[in-house]
Formats: C-alpha cells, structure tokens, sequence
C-alpha cells in the first residue's frame, strides 16, 4: 500500500469501524479512534465501540482510554494521537484513524490552534456569569466582547459560549484570534488516503434504529443508569441515548417513547456529520458503502 495512513470518517452507524478492522486485517494495520465518544471508557454499549472480538481482530489505539467525567478536548486529542502514531509506527504497521468527528481529523490534516488556558478561577467565575444572565444576556455579553465568534454561536450552546467568554476574560482576545494559531498538522507530508463513508440515507437510518434496539437488548439501560449524576457540562454528557434512558429510569418517560426519541436524535447527529462531511472533506473520497477493497 502506498498511502502512510488510511483516515476514514462516516456518519454514526455508517460501518466505519468494520470497514477499519477489515482493512488493518488485510494491510496489517492498526484503528486509532477518531471519534469523540468512543474515548470513554464506561459506556461501550451507548457509543457502539468496537467489543472484544473486534479489538482482538486488530490492535486498536485510543479506545476507552479516558473516563466519562474528565474534560476531553480536541487538543488532548491530538497529543494522544500523537502518540497512537508513534506507537502504530514503531509496530511496522499503517495507522488507520476512524470515526465520526470532523473535528479530530481537521485537526489531524489541518492542525489547530494553540489555545491559551484559561485558570479554574475565571471558568468557575464565567460560569457564575451565565447562571447570573441566563443564555440570551449571556450570548450579548460575548458578541459585545468578541462578535465575530458569538455571530457563529447559539445562546443555548452552553460548552461553546461559556469557552469563548472565559477565553476572552483571561487572554483579553477573542476566541477566533487564537483559532488562528495553528500549528503544524500532525500528519504533514504524509501521503494519505481519505475516504468518508456515506451510505444512502434510508439505509443509514434503518441501521441506526436497529443498532439502537441491538444497545437496548444487551444492557444500555443499566449503562445508562451507571452515567447518572454526569456534570451537564461534560462533553460526555451529550452521549446519544443518555439523556431519554435515565428519563425512562426516573419514570419521566416510557421505554418506548424514549427509544423512539433517541433514535431520532441520533438521525438528526448523523445529518449534522454529514453536513460536515460534505462541507468540510468535499476532496475526501467520498463512497456509498463500507467497501474499501479498493485500497
């Protein structure tokens, strides 16, 4: 194979990870994670990460290494794949990255930028701010100190305008300044294969209601109950499915609705990837099935 790495990204339920498996068997290659959920290590079930079998078929890097209730960034990220590829380099074997979030392969492609941080007093004091104002205030307050990043921001994404506010407090410059620092891409002049798997939009959807139902037979309800009590806050608390099962568990909701409502919820994240995809990786190549026999 010529390519020094494989990247392959798709939509939630798209068959990436098979796809991934299947080639690292043929190539010799070895799945680093690309995916933001499918670093945590408690819900397995929830994120549809790779089980046993699957993870003895190949060596896979970057799996269920972090836990739910640490703050997970797209820089750590990085520095962690950094690593995976020293490592998949030192094996002899071809890096294979896999997963769902555009972020993490922007950042492997494109770099990102060096954030500032920003001390535990000014996010606990930001955080403060926002309970104080409440999200619409709160948004005026950021687009009055850094318009340009608030213009590109919803007053009720909480993770994303409290990041910015707090990044402005502590820097005195706005969030799309330092977004603009970008360092050098991981794999730079590397040669790269890029294929983004994009299956016909009925097929996609019929998978992600039966992987669903697949979750939910083998125990993603007492998953879900175990993730109980996450900080909102959390990347992690945003795990599709999480929110409806613990509903159904404080009897708020009946399973049936709940299943219902996660399933939508995931079509709608998976339209949102492929909106990215198509917007973001138009020179990636891009196919209808998890078919890589061409590589």
């Amino acid at each position: 194979m010529k390519a020094d790495a494989v990247l392959i990204a798709g939509p939630t339920a798209s068959g990436k990870s098979a796809a991934a498996l299947a080639l690292a068997q043929r190539i010799g290659g070895v799945v680093i994670n690309a995916d933001s959920m499918q670093v945590y290590a408690e819900p397995r079930i929830l994120t549809a990460r790779p089980g046993e079998a699957e993870m003895q078929g190949a060596p896979h890097l970057l799996y269920g290494h972090v836990s739910v209730r640490e703050h997970y960034s797209v820089g750590r990220y990085l520095s962690d794949a950094a690593g995976a590829l020293a490592e998949t380099r030192a094996m002899g074997c071809v890096p294979i990255f896999a997963g769902g979030t555009g972020l993490y392969f922007s950042a492997l492609t494109d770099g990102i930028a060096d954030m500032p941080s920003v001390p535990a007093a000014i996010r606990a004091a930001t955080a403060a701010r926002r309970a104080e104002l409440g999200p619409e205030a709160f948004h005026a307050a950021l687009a009055a100190r850094d318009p340009e990043t608030a213009s590109r921001l919803r007053a009720s994404d909480t993770q994303r305008t409290l990041r910015a506010y707090e990044v402005f407090e502590a820097t005195g410059k706005p969030l799309a300044y330092w977004q603009r620092q970008k360092g050098r891409p991981l794999l730079e002049g590397l040669a790269l294969e890029r294929v983004v798997i994009m299956p016909p939009r009925p097929e996609l959807h019929a998978n992600i209601n039966a992987r669903f139902d697949r979750m939910i037979e083998v125990g993603a309800m007492d998953e879900a109950v175990s993730l109980a009590g996450l900080d909102p806050m959390l990347p992690s608390a945003k795990l599709l499915g999480l929110r409806e099962l613990l509903a159904v568990h404080a009897g708020t909701m009946n399973l049936e609705d709940a299943k219902t409502a996660a399933k939508a919820a995931t079509r709608q994240y998976a339209k949102r990837q492929m909106t990215w995809f198509r917007n973001q990786m138009s020179d990636w190549n891009h196919i209808d099935h998890a078919n890589l026999h061409h590589l």
